[in-house]
């Protein structure tokens, strides 16, 4: 009867985040969904979890950047785990799904500290509306028409190494290019999109029996762009609520909140305000829900 009753809340919630489609996403809760951005992540702990993502940039903003997300991970045995996670991006004009099946294998340390391997394989598809485009020359661009790139393949790799109160990860989730639109100086034009790069740490820190300082920091680097880097620090009260915030160096700050509503059920709210956008400060910020659940 447990099991009908969990199946019966995931499956209102499915219904609740209708997909639509924004690239490559930065994520308030990146420590709760890694699975998202490593394969490595995928049935660790001897665990099967699914989780559920929605993230909404500048709000107010008709068009907005908004990504919903899932990803599910699942024990096939000691050493072996399967995933699944699938993307849904839409940012004004352009909308990307990737649907990717995840593998990891464990190798056992010692006692206390375990090393995983990941790897990602599937599909990516993009497409832009460029019809609401304004175009200055009348001869307009044939390769900028009803640009749909259809599905591709992708991979992607990553490692993890994992103590009883650490982790340390790197990744490359999508190692292949595809087409999309990039913007410079006002001029849009067909480009490859460039390969993400991510490395991430944590520690939990027991100040009592029931209180934990979480500090967690992810990097995130893209080929000629800035680094960027998210720095997050939570507290666990009881192992029921957390209260976080968190720093994206040079970008925005804010906080979020984690509540345990049952052994087999987090939920998570987030909340961004950005620093230097003109468009983030007249877009009241950006919201992020978490849902997580352990089956």
């Amino acid at each position: 009867m447990k099991i009908i009753y969990k199946v019966l809340i995931i499956g209102f919630v499915l219904s609740v985040f209708t997909t639509q489609a924004q690239q490559d996403t930065h994520y308030s809760f990146y420590r709760y969904n890694m699975n998202l951005v490593n394969p490595a992540f995928a049935g660790i702990n001897g665990e099967t979890v699914f989780g559920i993502n929605f993230r909404s940039q500048w709000s107010s903003i008709v068009g907005a950047p908004e990504t919903q997300s899932a990803f599910f991970g699942t024990p096939v045995d000691d050493k072996v785990g399967l995933g699944l996670s699938v993307i849904n991006d839409r940012t004004f004009i352009e909308q990307q799904t990737s649907v990717m099946v995840d593998f990891s294998y464990k190798l056992q340390l010692d006692d206390h500290n375990n090393l995983y391997f990941g790897i990602k394989a599937g599909t990516n598809s993009y497409s832009a509306n460029t019809e609401g485009l304004q175009i200055f020359d009348p001869s307009a661009d044939p390769s900028l028409t009803n640009l749909n790139g259809g599905f591709k393949l992708n991979v992607g790799l990553g490692a993890l190494i994992k103590g009883k109160r650490y982790f340390i990860a790197v990744s490359a989730p999508k190692m292949l290019a595809s087409a999309r639109l990039e913007g410079n100086e006002g001029e849009i034009a067909l480009n490859e999109s460039r390969m993400h790069a991510y490395i991430a740490g944590g520690y939990d820190v027991r100040l009592s029996r029931e209180v934990v300082f979480k500090p967690s920091v992810m990097l995130r680097h893209i080929k000629a762009a800035p680094l960027s880097v998210d720095l997050t620090g939570s507290v666990q009260f009881k192992d029921r609520v957390e209260f976080g915030i968190s720093y994206r160096i040079d970008e925005g700050t804010g906080g979020m909140f984690i509540w345990k509503a049952a052994d087999w059920m987090n939920l998570g709210y987030a909340y961004i305000a950005e620093f230097e956008s003109a468009i983030g400060k007249n877009g009241r910020g950006s919201h992020e829900i978490f849902l997580n659940f352990s089956l």
